[in-house]
């Protein structure tokens, strides 16, 4: 049985009455200010005044292990606070704790060199400016990290990139400044691990372009987003490298399996919000002579999500504790099983919720059809399940070789 530290349990309790007195209040004038916004991708004067509220709790950077910029917690003492903030899907953010920009510092703070550090952390950690992950690609399938094509060439003192990037998480923000970009340094190399790798690009540098925002099954993610960049002759000096030449695989592995628990977590917050509302509508519509609450199926479905939300919060605090004891690479097979079952129950949740909502649930008014939008792409990000279940399938067979 997974106990939790008195510190992890005084963070639990001061971010839970955070999230009721700030956070959840707060949600309507959230979507007031998206909707009235003239620029999209502008941050939000809410998210900055709350930004503000949590830095002088001391409730920021929860997400940082071993780190100076924030209270180090582990990675099992952050997932229960990873869950509460997945319960409204901007409200990490406020914690300076959402996707990419929590991977990003830690990869940076991980691998970078003292300058790269310098220049780029504190305003990442102080949340002035925001960053984004250019791994994925269109013209390949990039759930195989190695078929990545974006070049990296070295010329003189500089590398010069050539390629095209989408589902860059946060490329389209404002106050984004950096991507870190993955691509081929070395395409011949015969192991294909080690031919690419990660640099450091400003987002100011000529030939960076933004070239659109990438909805999800029609809902935009502004102001966060997920754009789609074009990477056109773009120099950088060559100590912009991340720890050098054919380490990028290496990183971007080191960067994703941390950041699947928190993609976990956040997916049983929001899990269990759409239990919430699913329980809510079926105690007030009647059908039938009776209420919702009352036919078997409706039960069925309340008791089955139940099981399936405490089956994955159970799965990912073994991963988390996993990774704190045993390191990440030797965790691969429950990180890998959170990331397949954590969505899945997210989609059927949700699915769940919307269908007791009746016609209201694919409808705006209760925030379901946007709910399913995210748990569904939940399948994809951090590598589709199906990269996964083979991971995990290897990993059992080779048990019995």
């Amino acid at each position: 049985m997974y106990t939790f530290s008195s510190r992890s349990l005084d963070y639990q309790q001061r971010l839970i009455a955070f999230m009721d007195e700030y956070v959840y209040p707060n949600e309507p004038v959230w979507h007031a200010q998206r909707r009235a916004a003239s620029n999209p991708w502008a941050p939000l004067p809410l998210v900055e005044e709350l930004k503000s509220r949590a830095r002088a709790a001391g409730l920021w950077n929860l997400a940082l292990p071993h780190s100076r910029y924030g209270p180090a917690l582990t990675n099992f003492e952050y997932a229960p606070l990873a869950e509460q903030m997945g319960r409204v899907h901007w409200s990490s953010e406020v914690f300076n704790c959402h996707a990419p920009e929590s991977g990003n510092m830690e990869m940076l703070e991980r691998y970078g060199t003292e300058k790269q550090i310098a220049d780029w952390l504190p305003g990442m950690a102080d949340g002035t400016h925001g960053s984004a992950f250019a791994m994925t690609e269109p013209d390949v399938a990039s759930s195989d990290a190695t078929n990545i094509r974006t070049r990296i060439e070295r010329e003189g003192d500089h590398y010069v990139i050539n390629g095209r990037k989408w589902w860059t998480s946060g490329a389209g923000a404002e106050h984004c400044r950096v991507l870190f970009v993955m691509g081929q340094t070395d395409p011949d190399n015969p192991s294909r691990h080690l031919r690419q790798s990660l640099v450091i690009v400003p987002k100011d540098t000529p030939g960076v372009t933004i070239l659109r925002d990438l909805n999800i099954l029609g809902y935009s993610d502004a102001p966060h987003g997920h754009a789609e960049v074009a990477l056109d002759n773009v120099r950088v000096p060559v100590e912009n490298i991340l720890l050098g030449e054919g380490r990028g695989f290496e990183i971007a592995q080191g960067r994703l399996g941390p950041g699947r628990i928190h993609h976990a977590m956040r997916n049983i917050g929001m899990a269990e919000r759409a239990l919430e509302s699913l329980c809510r509508r079926a105690l007030d519509r009647h059908a039938f002579g009776k209420l919702l609450a009352d036919q078997g199926v409706t039960r069925e479905r309340i008791a089955e999500s139940r099981i399936r939300i405490d089956q994955a919060r159970l799965l990912v605090l073994n991963a988390a504790h996993r990774i704190d004891t045993v390191g990440a690479q030797a965790a691969r097979m429950e990180i890998a099983a959170i990331k397949v079952a954590a969505p899945l129950m997210l989609v059927q949740v949700v699915d769940w919720a919307m269908q007791v909502h009746g016609a209201a649930g694919v409808t705006d008014d209760f925030g379901l059809g946007y709910a399913y939008a995210r748990a569904r792409i939940m399948r994809y990000v951090d590598g589709p399940e199906e990269v996964h279940r083979n991971t995990i399938a290897r990993m059992e067979l080779a048990k019995h070789r």
